[in-house]
Protein backbone atom coordinates (compact mmCIF):
# COMPACT_ATOMS: atom_id res chain seq x y z
CA UNK A 1 0.00 0.00 0.00
CA UNK A 2 1.20 3.62 -0.78
CA UNK A 3 0.15 6.73 1.10
CA UNK A 4 0.22 10.38 0.10
CA UNK A 5 1.89 13.15 2.39
CA UNK A 6 -0.31 15.89 2.55
CA UNK A 7 2.17 18.26 4.23
CA UNK A 8 4.33 21.64 3.57
CA UNK A 9 8.15 21.13 3.93
CA UNK A 10 10.86 24.20 3.92
CA UNK A 11 12.49 24.58 1.17
CA UNK A 12 16.96 26.02 1.04
CA UNK A 13 18.01 26.42 -2.64
CA UNK A 14 20.59 28.86 -1.13
CA UNK A 15 23.79 26.22 -2.11
CA UNK A 16 25.79 25.94 -5.01
CA UNK A 17 27.02 22.13 -4.41
CA UNK A 18 25.36 19.57 -1.94
CA UNK A 19 27.49 16.59 -1.45
CA UNK A 20 25.60 13.85 -0.11
CA UNK A 21 27.56 11.12 2.13
CA UNK A 22 30.53 11.57 4.05
CA UNK A 23 33.00 9.24 2.90
CA UNK A 24 36.15 9.55 1.81
CA UNK A 25 34.74 10.32 -1.36
CA UNK A 26 32.20 12.85 -0.24
CA UNK A 27 34.81 14.77 1.96
CA UNK A 28 37.10 15.16 -0.97
CA UNK A 29 34.12 16.43 -2.85
CA UNK A 30 33.36 18.63 -0.70
CA UNK A 31 36.62 20.58 0.28
CA UNK A 32 37.15 20.35 -3.47
CA UNK A 33 34.24 22.59 -3.97
CA UNK A 34 34.26 24.71 -1.25
CA UNK A 35 38.38 25.49 -1.78
CA UNK A 36 37.24 26.15 -5.07
CA UNK A 37 34.62 28.88 -4.21
CA UNK A 38 31.53 27.09 -4.30
CA UNK A 39 28.93 27.19 -1.95
CA UNK A 40 28.65 23.59 -0.88
CA UNK A 41 26.96 21.33 1.86
CA UNK A 42 27.65 17.90 2.68
CA UNK A 43 25.27 15.79 4.23
CA UNK A 44 25.71 12.75 6.26
CA UNK A 45 23.55 10.16 7.55
CA UNK A 46 25.73 8.87 10.49
CA UNK A 47 27.69 11.15 13.21
CA UNK A 48 30.89 10.98 12.10
CA UNK A 49 32.60 11.53 8.66
CA UNK A 50 35.52 9.32 6.78
CA UNK A 51 32.75 5.83 5.90
CA UNK A 52 34.77 2.81 6.43
CA UNK A 53 37.62 4.43 7.88
CA UNK A 54 36.34 5.99 11.06
CA UNK A 55 32.15 4.62 10.90
CA UNK A 56 33.28 1.01 9.26
CA UNK A 57 36.28 0.28 11.33
CA UNK A 58 39.14 -0.51 8.24
CA UNK A 59 42.06 -1.21 10.24
CA UNK A 60 44.65 -0.41 6.98
CA UNK A 61 44.81 1.93 3.52
CA UNK A 62 45.12 0.43 0.93
CA UNK A 63 48.61 0.74 -0.78
CA UNK A 64 48.85 4.58 -1.73
CA UNK A 65 51.87 3.53 -4.39
CA UNK A 66 52.30 1.78 -6.91
CA UNK A 67 55.44 0.21 -5.64
CA UNK A 68 57.56 3.03 -7.02
CA UNK A 69 55.65 5.96 -5.71
CA UNK A 70 52.65 7.28 -4.13
CA UNK A 71 50.40 8.09 -6.66
CA UNK A 72 46.93 8.97 -5.00
CA UNK A 73 47.65 12.43 -4.40
CA UNK A 74 45.78 16.00 -4.06
CA UNK A 75 43.78 15.27 -1.06
CA UNK A 76 44.21 11.70 -0.69
CA UNK A 77 47.84 12.44 0.35
CA UNK A 78 46.59 15.22 2.19
CA UNK A 79 44.63 13.00 4.91
CA UNK A 80 46.73 10.01 4.47
CA UNK A 81 50.04 12.01 5.76
CA UNK A 82 47.97 14.24 8.81
CA UNK A 83 46.84 10.64 10.13
CA UNK A 84 50.28 9.12 9.66
CA UNK A 85 51.64 12.15 11.79
CA UNK A 86 49.14 11.71 14.59
CA UNK A 87 50.20 8.03 15.03
CA UNK A 88 53.76 8.34 16.66
CA UNK A 89 53.92 3.95 16.63
CA UNK A 90 53.94 3.38 12.68
CA UNK A 91 56.59 4.16 10.54
CA UNK A 92 56.72 7.17 9.04
CA UNK A 93 57.94 6.11 5.74
CA UNK A 94 55.08 3.39 5.41
CA UNK A 95 52.58 4.11 2.43
CA UNK A 96 51.55 0.57 1.71
CA UNK A 97 48.53 -1.22 3.93
CA UNK A 98 49.01 1.66 6.57
CA UNK A 99 47.40 1.25 9.56
CA UNK A 100 43.84 3.43 10.36
CA UNK A 101 43.18 5.01 13.73
CA UNK A 102 39.54 5.35 13.52
CA UNK A 103 39.24 8.09 16.18
CA UNK A 104 42.37 10.40 14.77
CA UNK A 105 40.92 10.16 11.28
CA UNK A 106 37.37 11.47 12.15
CA UNK A 107 39.28 14.46 13.29
CA UNK A 108 41.20 14.55 10.29
CA UNK A 109 38.12 14.82 7.89
CA UNK A 110 36.69 17.21 10.44
CA UNK A 111 39.05 19.42 9.71
CA UNK A 112 39.44 18.51 6.00
CA UNK A 113 35.85 19.68 5.52
CA UNK A 114 34.89 22.54 7.96
CA UNK A 115 38.75 24.69 7.10
CA UNK A 116 37.46 24.19 3.50
CA UNK A 117 34.16 26.38 4.72
CA UNK A 118 31.71 23.75 3.26
CA UNK A 119 29.10 23.16 5.93
CA UNK A 120 28.03 19.88 7.47
CA UNK A 121 24.78 18.45 8.65
CA UNK A 122 25.21 15.12 10.44
CA UNK A 123 22.67 12.23 10.99
CA UNK A 124 21.09 13.60 7.79
CA UNK A 125 19.54 11.44 5.16
CA UNK A 126 18.53 12.15 1.41
CA UNK A 127 15.05 10.36 0.89
CA UNK A 128 13.99 11.36 -2.26
CA UNK A 129 14.72 13.63 -5.17
CA UNK A 130 12.61 15.75 -8.11
CA UNK A 131 14.02 15.59 -11.55
CA UNK A 132 12.99 17.63 -14.53
CA UNK A 133 14.64 16.40 -17.87
CA UNK A 134 18.69 15.94 -17.32
CA UNK A 135 18.27 18.12 -13.75
CA UNK A 136 17.68 17.33 -10.77
CA UNK A 137 15.37 20.04 -9.33
CA UNK A 138 15.22 19.36 -5.46
CA UNK A 139 16.12 16.12 -3.04
CA UNK A 140 14.26 15.94 0.05
CA UNK A 141 16.52 15.14 3.09
CA UNK A 142 15.34 13.99 6.76
CA UNK A 143 17.00 14.92 10.31
CA UNK A 144 16.21 15.87 13.77
CA UNK A 145 15.28 19.24 12.45
CA UNK A 146 11.87 17.38 9.91
CA UNK A 147 11.61 16.81 6.77
CA UNK A 148 12.70 19.20 4.16
CA UNK A 149 13.91 19.85 0.50
CA UNK A 150 17.13 21.12 -1.04
CA UNK A 151 17.90 22.61 -4.26
CA UNK A 152 21.44 23.14 -5.75
CA UNK A 153 23.21 23.69 -9.20
CA UNK A 154 25.19 21.18 -9.15
CA UNK A 155 24.70 17.30 -6.91
CA UNK A 156 27.34 15.00 -6.24
CA UNK A 157 26.40 11.36 -5.08
CA UNK A 158 28.71 9.78 -2.53
CA UNK A 159 26.55 7.62 -0.87
CA UNK A 160 28.44 4.38 -1.67
CA UNK A 161 25.33 2.96 -2.80
CA UNK A 162 24.30 5.31 -5.09
CA UNK A 163 21.11 6.14 -2.86
CA UNK A 164 20.89 9.78 -4.62
CA UNK A 165 21.07 8.50 -7.98
CA UNK A 166 18.67 5.93 -7.85
CA UNK A 167 16.19 7.91 -6.14
CA UNK A 168 16.45 10.57 -9.05
CA UNK A 169 15.70 7.81 -11.73
CA UNK A 170 19.49 7.19 -12.69
CA UNK A 171 19.78 3.87 -14.68
CA UNK A 172 22.03 1.49 -12.13
CA UNK A 173 23.53 -2.20 -11.89
CA UNK A 174 24.29 -4.03 -9.12
CA UNK A 175 26.13 -7.28 -8.42
CA UNK A 176 26.42 -10.17 -10.82
CA UNK A 177 24.09 -10.38 -13.39
CA UNK A 178 21.66 -12.42 -10.99
CA UNK A 179 22.10 -9.59 -8.85
CA UNK A 180 24.09 -11.06 -6.11
CA UNK A 181 26.61 -8.85 -4.75
CA UNK A 182 30.69 -9.48 -3.27
CA UNK A 183 30.08 -10.67 0.74
CA UNK A 184 30.52 -7.77 3.13
CA UNK A 185 32.26 -7.90 6.34
CA UNK A 186 31.55 -6.45 9.54
CA UNK A 187 34.81 -4.75 11.18
CA UNK A 188 36.09 -4.93 14.89
CA UNK A 189 38.91 -3.95 17.37
CA UNK A 190 39.94 -6.50 19.90
CA UNK A 191 41.79 -4.52 22.87
CA UNK A 192 43.67 -6.08 26.22
CA UNK A 193 45.93 -7.86 23.26
CA UNK A 194 49.49 -8.89 24.14
CA UNK A 195 51.23 -7.59 21.48
CA UNK A 196 54.79 -7.97 22.64
CA UNK A 197 56.16 -10.55 20.76
CA UNK A 198 52.86 -10.99 18.17
CA UNK A 199 52.89 -9.25 14.74
CA UNK A 200 49.64 -9.24 12.68
CA UNK A 201 50.98 -11.45 9.74
CA UNK A 202 50.44 -14.54 11.75
CA UNK A 203 47.16 -14.72 11.29
CA UNK A 204 47.23 -13.87 7.77
CA UNK A 205 45.93 -17.33 6.18
CA UNK A 206 49.59 -17.63 4.56
CA UNK A 207 50.78 -18.22 7.34
CA UNK A 208 52.14 -21.36 8.40
CA UNK A 209 51.54 -20.23 11.87
CA UNK A 210 47.72 -18.75 11.31
CA UNK A 211 45.28 -20.80 14.09
CA UNK A 212 42.48 -19.70 11.26
CA UNK A 213 42.24 -23.26 9.83
CA UNK A 214 41.69 -24.94 13.29
CA UNK A 215 39.26 -22.78 14.14
CA UNK A 216 37.30 -23.61 11.10
CA UNK A 217 37.94 -27.32 11.86
CA UNK A 218 36.71 -27.20 15.31
CA UNK A 219 33.50 -26.42 14.36
CA UNK A 220 32.53 -24.56 17.76
CA UNK A 221 32.21 -21.18 15.88
CA UNK A 222 29.45 -20.92 13.18
CA UNK A 223 30.05 -17.51 12.67
CA UNK A 224 33.54 -17.73 11.09
CA UNK A 225 32.91 -19.03 7.63
CA UNK A 226 36.23 -18.95 5.76
CA UNK A 227 39.53 -17.90 6.35
CA UNK A 228 39.20 -14.10 5.60
CA UNK A 229 41.48 -12.77 8.35
CA UNK A 230 42.95 -9.30 7.99
CA UNK A 231 43.87 -7.00 10.73
CA UNK A 232 46.19 -4.40 12.11
CA UNK A 233 47.81 -2.81 15.14
CA UNK A 234 46.23 0.73 15.16
CA UNK A 235 46.76 2.21 18.31
CA UNK A 236 49.07 0.27 21.78
CA UNK A 237 47.31 -3.03 22.54
CA UNK A 238 44.29 -2.85 19.96
CA UNK A 239 43.86 -4.63 16.80
CA UNK A 240 41.55 -3.71 14.18
CA UNK A 241 40.19 -6.40 12.53
CA UNK A 242 38.39 -6.75 8.62
CA UNK A 243 37.80 -10.56 9.18
CA UNK A 244 34.88 -12.44 7.93
CA UNK A 245 32.97 -12.22 5.23
CA UNK A 246 28.79 -11.87 5.69
CA UNK A 247 27.30 -13.62 2.64
CA UNK A 248 23.96 -13.46 0.70
CA UNK A 249 23.64 -9.68 1.66
CA UNK A 250 22.01 -6.08 -0.18
CA UNK A 251 23.07 -3.19 1.46
CA UNK A 252 20.43 -1.70 -0.36
CA UNK A 253 17.31 -3.33 1.35
CA UNK A 254 16.87 -1.99 4.77
CA UNK A 255 16.03 -5.74 6.33
CA UNK A 256 19.02 -7.49 5.10
CA UNK A 257 21.52 -4.61 5.89
CA UNK A 258 19.75 -4.80 9.65
CA UNK A 259 19.88 -8.96 9.83
CA UNK A 260 23.52 -8.79 9.02
CA UNK A 261 24.81 -6.19 11.68
CA UNK A 262 23.56 -8.49 14.39
CA UNK A 263 25.07 -11.21 12.72
CA UNK A 264 28.14 -8.92 12.43
CA UNK A 265 28.06 -8.37 15.90
CA UNK A 266 27.72 -12.03 16.77
CA UNK A 267 30.77 -12.63 14.59
CA UNK A 268 33.12 -10.03 15.90
CA UNK A 269 32.56 -12.01 19.32
CA UNK A 270 32.88 -14.95 17.76
CA UNK A 271 36.62 -14.40 16.46
CA UNK A 272 37.17 -12.54 20.28
CA UNK A 273 36.59 -16.24 21.80
CA UNK A 274 37.85 -18.51 18.92
CA UNK A 275 41.48 -16.68 18.83
CA UNK A 276 41.54 -16.66 22.95
CA UNK A 277 40.88 -20.53 22.85
CA UNK A 278 43.57 -21.38 19.73
CA UNK A 279 46.17 -18.01 20.95
CA UNK A 280 45.66 -17.32 24.17
CA UNK A 281 49.11 -15.85 24.86
CA UNK A 282 47.93 -13.52 22.68
CA UNK A 283 44.52 -13.10 23.11
CA UNK A 284 43.35 -14.76 26.46
CA UNK A 285 42.66 -11.48 27.62
CA UNK A 286 41.31 -9.86 25.06
CA UNK A 287 37.84 -7.96 24.96
CA UNK A 288 35.60 -6.68 22.24
CA UNK A 289 35.87 -2.96 22.50
CA UNK A 290 34.03 -1.92 19.43
CA UNK A 291 32.23 -2.94 16.88
CA UNK A 292 31.38 -0.63 13.22
CA UNK A 293 29.04 1.67 13.13
CA UNK A 294 28.56 1.00 9.71
CA UNK A 295 28.22 -2.36 7.22
CA UNK A 296 31.66 -2.97 5.77
CA UNK A 297 29.65 -3.31 2.12
CA UNK A 298 32.12 -4.61 -0.66
CA UNK A 299 29.56 -4.00 -3.70
CA UNK A 300 26.33 -2.48 -4.21
CA UNK A 301 25.11 0.07 -6.78
CA UNK A 302 27.30 1.00 -9.66
CA UNK A 303 25.79 3.76 -11.30
CA UNK A 304 25.65 4.00 -15.38
CA UNK A 305 27.94 7.13 -16.40
CA UNK A 306 28.76 8.04 -20.01
CA UNK A 307 31.85 5.83 -19.77
CA UNK A 308 32.01 2.50 -18.44
CA UNK A 309 35.27 1.53 -17.66
CA UNK A 310 36.23 -1.95 -17.69
CA UNK A 311 38.29 -5.10 -17.04
CA UNK A 312 40.11 -4.59 -20.52
CA UNK A 313 41.18 -1.04 -18.98
CA UNK A 314 42.21 -2.08 -16.30
CA UNK A 315 44.91 -4.96 -18.36
CA UNK A 316 45.68 -2.78 -20.92
CA UNK A 317 46.94 -0.31 -18.47
CA UNK A 318 44.90 2.36 -19.79
CA UNK A 319 45.56 5.97 -20.38
CA UNK A 320 42.74 8.28 -21.34
CA UNK A 321 42.32 12.29 -22.79
CA UNK A 322 40.00 13.30 -19.70
CA UNK A 323 41.48 10.90 -16.78
CA UNK A 324 41.19 12.62 -13.41
CA UNK A 325 43.16 10.08 -11.28
CA UNK A 326 45.08 7.02 -12.05
CA UNK A 327 44.51 3.33 -9.54
CA UNK A 328 46.85 0.54 -9.10
CA UNK A 329 44.66 -1.90 -6.60
CA UNK A 330 44.01 -5.32 -7.99
CA UNK A 331 41.17 -6.84 -8.55
CA UNK A 332 39.73 -7.60 -5.66
CA UNK A 333 36.53 -9.95 -6.08
CA UNK A 334 35.54 -11.31 -2.76
CA UNK A 335 32.67 -14.18 -3.31
CA UNK A 336 29.48 -13.56 -3.93
CA UNK A 337 25.59 -15.34 -3.56
CA UNK A 338 24.87 -18.00 -1.20
CA UNK A 339 28.61 -18.53 -0.90
CA UNK A 340 31.50 -18.34 1.66
CA UNK A 341 34.86 -18.34 -0.78
CA UNK A 342 36.08 -18.53 -4.34
CA UNK A 343 38.91 -20.39 -5.22
CA UNK A 344 41.99 -19.75 -6.81
CA UNK A 345 40.56 -21.24 -10.31
CA UNK A 346 37.95 -19.58 -9.95
CA UNK A 347 38.97 -15.88 -8.98
CA UNK A 348 41.29 -16.44 -11.93
CA UNK A 349 38.22 -16.93 -14.31
CA UNK A 350 36.50 -14.09 -12.52
CA UNK A 351 39.16 -11.32 -13.02
CA UNK A 352 41.87 -13.21 -15.33
CA UNK A 353 45.39 -14.91 -14.60
CA UNK A 354 47.45 -11.73 -13.99
CA UNK A 355 45.21 -9.21 -11.52
CA UNK A 356 47.77 -7.57 -10.25
CA UNK A 357 50.06 -4.92 -11.51
CA UNK A 358 53.94 -4.59 -11.19
CA UNK A 359 55.95 -1.57 -10.30
CA UNK A 360 55.08 1.66 -11.75
CA UNK A 361 51.75 0.36 -13.44
CA UNK A 362 48.37 1.88 -13.35
CA UNK A 363 45.39 2.47 -15.12
CA UNK A 364 43.23 6.55 -15.71
CA UNK A 365 40.24 7.19 -14.36
CA UNK A 366 38.12 8.91 -17.10
CA UNK A 367 36.01 12.37 -15.94
CA UNK A 368 33.34 10.78 -18.49
CA UNK A 369 32.96 7.58 -15.58
CA UNK A 370 31.73 10.30 -12.81
CA UNK A 371 28.86 11.69 -15.49
CA UNK A 372 25.40 9.78 -15.00
CA UNK A 373 23.84 9.07 -18.32
CA UNK A 374 21.18 11.70 -18.81
CA UNK A 375 22.10 14.15 -16.61
CA UNK A 376 24.02 17.80 -16.49
CA UNK A 377 23.93 18.88 -12.83
CA UNK A 378 24.34 15.39 -11.16
CA UNK A 379 28.01 13.71 -10.61
CA UNK A 380 29.11 10.60 -8.83
CA UNK A 381 32.24 9.54 -6.91
CA UNK A 382 33.90 6.79 -5.04
CA UNK A 383 32.58 3.60 -5.84
CA UNK A 384 29.50 3.82 -7.32
CA UNK A 385 31.61 5.72 -9.88
CA UNK A 386 30.57 3.72 -13.73
CA UNK A 387 32.62 0.37 -14.53
CA UNK A 388 32.19 -2.83 -14.97
CA UNK A 389 32.31 -5.77 -12.00
CA UNK A 390 35.40 -6.93 -12.71
CA UNK A 391 37.37 -3.41 -12.46
CA UNK A 392 34.96 -1.89 -9.55
CA UNK A 393 36.63 -4.67 -7.34
CA UNK A 394 39.69 -2.32 -7.86
CA UNK A 395 38.20 1.06 -7.95
CA UNK A 396 35.98 0.52 -4.64
CA UNK A 397 39.16 1.45 -1.96
CA UNK A 398 39.49 4.35 0.08
CA UNK A 399 42.33 6.06 -2.16
CA UNK A 400 40.28 5.62 -5.39
CA UNK A 401 37.39 6.90 -3.55
CA UNK A 402 39.47 10.29 -2.40
CA UNK A 403 40.80 11.19 -5.86
CA UNK A 404 36.99 10.69 -7.48
CA UNK A 405 35.64 13.01 -4.89
CA UNK A 406 38.03 15.41 -5.44
CA UNK A 407 38.07 15.13 -9.26
CA UNK A 408 33.85 15.64 -8.74
CA UNK A 409 34.29 18.58 -6.49
CA UNK A 410 36.54 20.60 -8.58
CA UNK A 411 34.21 19.86 -11.31
CA UNK A 412 31.14 21.12 -9.23
CA UNK A 413 32.94 24.49 -8.33
CA UNK A 414 34.03 24.98 -11.93
CA UNK A 415 30.13 23.90 -13.33
CA UNK A 416 29.39 26.75 -10.76
CA UNK A 417 31.35 29.67 -11.44
CA UNK A 418 30.47 28.80 -15.33
CA UNK A 419 26.91 29.60 -14.56
CA UNK A 420 26.44 26.05 -16.56
CA UNK A 421 26.39 22.31 -16.72
CA UNK A 422 28.70 18.98 -16.01
CA UNK A 423 29.18 19.00 -19.98
CA UNK A 424 30.30 22.17 -20.39
CA UNK A 425 33.39 21.80 -17.86
CA UNK A 426 36.45 22.46 -19.51
CA UNK A 427 38.48 19.34 -18.98
CA UNK A 428 41.98 21.07 -19.63
CA UNK A 429 41.17 23.49 -16.80
CA UNK A 430 40.14 20.70 -14.29
CA UNK A 431 42.80 18.68 -14.77
CA UNK A 432 45.01 21.98 -14.51
CA UNK A 433 43.26 22.61 -11.10
CA UNK A 434 43.92 19.25 -9.67
CA UNK A 435 47.74 18.85 -11.21
CA UNK A 436 47.97 22.28 -9.68
CA UNK A 437 46.67 20.46 -6.26
CA UNK A 438 48.98 17.23 -6.62
CA UNK A 439 46.94 15.18 -8.41
CA UNK A 440 48.44 12.57 -10.40
CA UNK A 441 47.54 10.75 -13.56
CA UNK A 442 49.00 11.55 -17.34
Amino acid sequence: MKIKLDKEIEFNDSYDVIVAGGGPAGCAAAAAAARNGAKTLLIESTGALGGMGTNGLVPAWSPFSDKEKVIYGGIASEVFEKLKKQMKFIDQSSVDWVPISSERLKRVYDDLVAESGADIWFNTFVCDAQRSGDRIDKIIITNKSGMSALGAKIFIDATGDGDLSAFAGADFEKGDEDGNVQASTFCFKLANIDTDNFNEAVLSPESNKTPIYDILKSGKYPEIIDEHLCCSVVDEGVLGFNAGHIIGMDASNIGELSKGIIFGRKTAEAYRNALAEFMPDVFGNACVVSTAAVMGTRESRRVKGEYCLTADDYFARRTFPDEIARNCYFIDVHASGKRAAMSVEERKANVGDCSEYGPGESYGIPFKCLIPKGFDNLLTSGRIISCDRKVFGSIRVMPCCLTTGEAAGTAASIAVSNGTGIHSVDISELRRILKKNNAYFN
